[in-house]
């Protein structure tokens, strides 16, 4: 047996070394994004969003193979879907909503992740890393004109200053220099830069090893997460299996203590246990092996995601266990906070503590991921003996009281809300409400119609979300609270990107030019709402301020707080 290629074309791409003067690149770059993953592609379009160049730097010249991110979450597609890429993931990837697990031969576990009528987005798709970065490529492509992707460039050297970064380059067309005003890091768990800076991640480390395969199989099983834990077909180990479109497979599976981790990834010693868990999961089919890595599970963040001018993303700032798929989802969620922050403030819109506020944001939903990471691992692959009774102790009780099950939830990646967030405002109106999402939180979603030209067309609450803060006054049909046009003008002369929508329960002849229906009647109940409440969001969909009764003055309040707020060291 061999390995055998991806069902896959990547298209392949060559270094072009830009004009430069005296080894230097002609031109200093705004920004540069160093790491062309998805974080990194996410991080541009975001700042392209906001109509920042930037130039991506990437070491390959290809998209990346191999089993690494495949789970998408809901939040993440509701980021990617306001860049414009979402269809692509829809249209490949393989949605799912649950999972089962079990202890030996029985099922002791089926979850379900929450999912309803209100929802665009599936709680997860699957799909290979390299279908995730040939998708966010084309819609880059698409953006020439903001973003330039350099590839086959290598960074070997970074010096910082007050106002900016020298970076030096590697091609295979010879080396140069590029001045740039920042640099976001997405280079991964290896970061060169944050090496070169001196940065340590700090945390946790697990001795536990897993061998990550992924194989082609042909199947109509559907599409969730399946554990085993002490499998027949590999007692004392746990296994995972996940499936991807075009017949791909990935399984991980937990090496024993003392087993020797080289010889563990050959194919002589893989394919057996492959083999076993198929015959134990009633899979007959002829299969193929495509690769194979080794994985061991950290806990670790940095304590700063900024470094004056170098902000940090993904991997490079934070690394998350796998169990509960929350490193890519994670990452992305970085590039997201980050891309509108940085923007307006090398608009000179907003002030420079803006930035503290991403790492303060970031560093808080890292250590909560790392929370969730770390309960999962222990319980996935546990570090000691005492860890290991009690999850045979749990299992066992699994087996025979529902009770115990929740024990063994898997805790999947879910949006965080940012409850400490200095941006946060209008806390004391806030508590007026008995439900909707609080400052911090991301929307609540729901479908909605917009009522426009005497026409009315579908869609979701999400969907109104742009590269801007976005006002929705809640109205009863006669009239609005708030000058809106006035408010919107007064934004406009200082340049912050602002826009609004009057919400209201009837679906036309209001006095409103546009609004939009709350058709299903949920919209209303659903954010405690009533006529002169009002939500304000930031440009990553985060609810910034919300008020019972809103004034115009709250609302420019709120946006001059969040765009000046308290300063913090960094």
């Amino acid at each position: 047996m061999e390995f055998t290629p991806y069902p896959f074309t990547a298209k392949q791409y060559k270094a072009i070394t830009p004009a430069l003067r005296d080894g230097v690149d002609a031109t200093r770059k705004p920004v540069v994004i160093v790491g062309g993953g998805p974080v990194g592609m996410v991080a541009a379009l975001g700042l392209a969003k906001h109509g920042i160049p930037v130039v991506l730097i990437e070491a390959d010249n290809t998209v990346c193979f191999g089993s690494r991110a495949i789970c998408i979450s809901r939040r993440s597609l509701e980021i990617i879907d306001r860049l414009g890429a979402v269809a692509g993931f829809n249209r490949i990837g393989l949605p799912w909503t649950g999972g089962r697990s079990f202890y030996r031969d029985i099922e002791v576990l089926k979850f379900a992740m929450p999912q309803d009528e209100n929802q665009k987005h599936a709680p997860m798709v699957n799909l290979a890393q390299y279908h995730i970065e040939q998708i966010l490529l084309d819609q880059i492509e698409a953006q020439s004109d903001l973003i330039e992707v350099r590839w086959q460039t290598k960074l070997t050297a970074i010096d910082t200053s007050e106002k900016g970064a020298r970076l030096t380059l590697e091609t295979p067309e010879g080396s140069y220099l590029l001045d740039a005003d920042w640099v976001i890091a997405t280079d991964g768990g290896r970061s060169f830069i944050r090496e070169s800076l001196g940065l340590e991640l700090k945390g946790n480390t697990y001795e536990g090893r897993y061998v990550v395969v992924d194989i082609l199989l042909e199947s109509s099983r559907p599409t969730e997460r399946l554990a085993y834990f002490d499998p027949p077909c590999n007692p004392g180990s746990t296994v995972l299996v996940h499936k991807q479109p075009d017949n791909v497979w990935r399984i991980d599976y937990q090496l024993r203590d003392g087993e020797d981790p080289v010889e563990a990834v050959k194919l002589e010693n893989v394919a057996p246990r492959i083999a076993s868990l198929l015959a134990m999961m009633g899979e007959t089919k002829p299969w193929k092996p495509i690769w194979t890595t080794i994985y061991k599970a950290n806990a670790l963040t940095l304590e700063n995601y900024r470094s004056g001018r170098v902000l940090f993303a993904g991997d490079a700032a934070h690394l998350v266990p796998i169990f509960g798929v929350r490193g890519a989802n994670s990452g992305i969620d970085d590039a997201d906070n980050l891309a509108w922050k940085l923007a307006l403030v090398m608009k000179g819109i907003a002030a420079d503590a803006l930035l503290d506020s991403y790492s303060a944001e970031r560093v808080a939903a890292a250590h909560e991921n790392l929370s969730y990471g770390t309960k999962s691992t222990e319980f996935m692959a546990p570090p000691s003996f005492a860890f290991d009774l009690m999850r045979k102790a749990v299992l066992g009780l699994a087996v025979k009281h529902e009770a115990v099950r929740s024990l063994i939830n898997p805790r999947q990646t879910s949006a965080i809300a940012y409850v400490a967030s200095p941006l946060n405002t209008a806390v004391d109106a806030s508590r007026m409400f008995k439900a909707g999402p609080a400052p911090g939180a991301v929307l609540h979603e729901c479908p909605i119609s917009i009522v426009e030209g005497g026409a009315e067309r579908h869609g979701h609450l999400t969907d109104l979300l742009g590269a801007r803060f976005h006002f929705f006054l809640f109205a009863d049909g006669g009239s609005a609270s708030i000058d809106l046009a006035s408010l919107a003008a007064s934004f406009a002369a200082a340049g912050v990107p602002f826009g609004f929508d009057i919400i209201s329960p009837n679906a036309g002849r209001d006095n409103f030019a546009r609004h939009v229906h709350d058709y299903t009647g949920r919209l209303f109940p659903m954010y405690d709402a009533e006529a002169g409440s009002a939500y304000l969001v930031r440009p990553d969909g985060h609810v910034l301020a919300r008020w019972k009764y809103a004034r115009e003055e709250d609302v420019s309040n709120a946006i001059r707080h969040a765009l000046n707020p308290p300063t913090s060291i960094h």
